[in-house]
């Protein structure tokens, strides 16, 4: 469906199936977003300051052939978003052992990598994104900005699906493809390992991801840096919206987010080097 023929986001409404009603789940609680269920073969979420320029966003990414994405369908007579569902396997909030596959992890990549070509050209014109707190990224291309194991959708061990677009919004590919690898591979302090993870190789791990999503030898040089500054900004917005909004931001901030994320940031500077090491032959460094 071309842009042309379709109803505006903010004036589509849904009407459900019949019988579909009678098949309800409540979806496993986001860090943020709570009250989501999987009605048939929809999803409904609360509406958000956000949610027309993601509805916008998923239009894009429909019509640019990226088929991985929910559709927006419109909203319900509760005023709540309703999309399609995307089926498949999720991890846990304490990510399973079987989300350490390799395989997987390589198609996390690849994944987010069409994610971004398929990005390129949407300028959020009709529904701008709400600003970001504290300082805006800059803004090069709309990203997901939380690409977690919790939001990619699993089939036969492949990701094949990603969900929850509430962080989405105008940042950098680089910054978006640190912030999965940052949660895939996973990058943080080995106190903060998740059960079963203790034995994972970080650095094994980063490679594969920077070779299957692609990155240029200019990449691997600048990630660090690019990394640092994405962590001490985390920082700085989950502080300040856990003061100003509370809910789920107060809860993960008073359950010690913010030590996690100093922690990681101390990790990832003292292991500088043997990051850029493991991304970047030594042959390819000294040349």
């Amino acid at each position: 469906m071309s842009n042309e023929s379709r109803v505006p986001v903010e004036e589509r409404l849904y009407l459900p199936a019949p019988g579909e009603e009678s098949d309800v789940e409540l979806m496993p609680a986001g860090d943020v977003t709570e009250g989501v269920v999987r009605v048939g073969g929809t999803i409904r979420r609360p509406h958000q300051p956000q949610s027309f320029a993601v509805a916008d966003y998923l239009d894009w990414l429909e019509d640019a052939g990226f088929d991985a994405t929910p559709r927006f369908l419109g909203r319900d007579a509760e005023g709540r978003d309703v999309l399609t569902f995307v089926s498949g396997k999720c991890a846990g909030a304490e990510p399973e052992v079987w989300v350490q596959s390799e395989e997987l992890l390589e198609s996390v990549a690849r994944l987010t990598r069409s994610l971004h070509e398929a990005s390129e050209g949407f300028v959020p014109a009709a529904h701008p994104f709400p600003p970001r707190p504290v300082r805006q990224d800059p803004p090069e291309l709309v990203c997901h900005l939380d690409v977690t194991p919790q939001n990619i959708v699993v089939r036969k061990g492949v990701a094949v699906g990603l969900v929850d677009f509430d962080l989405a919004g105008p940042s950098t590919a680089l910054k978006d493809a640190f912030n999965t690898a940052m949660h895939w591979v996973p990058l943080r302090d080995p106190a903060d390992a998740w059960p079963g993870w203790e034995g994972t190789d970080p650095f094994r791990r980063l490679r594969i991801f920077a070779d299957a999503y692609g990155w240029t030898t200019d990449e691997r040089r600048r990630l660090h840096a690019v990394g640092i500054d994405a962590v001490r900004l985390s920082y700085e917005r989950m502080e300040h919206n856990a003061r100003t909004l509370g809910g789920g931001w107060k809860r993960m901030w008073d359950d010690g987010v913010g030590g996690l994320i100093e922690r990681r940031a101390l990790w990832l500077d003292a292991h500088s080097e043997r990051l850029l090491d493991c991304l970047i032959d030594r042959a390819l460094r000294e040349s």
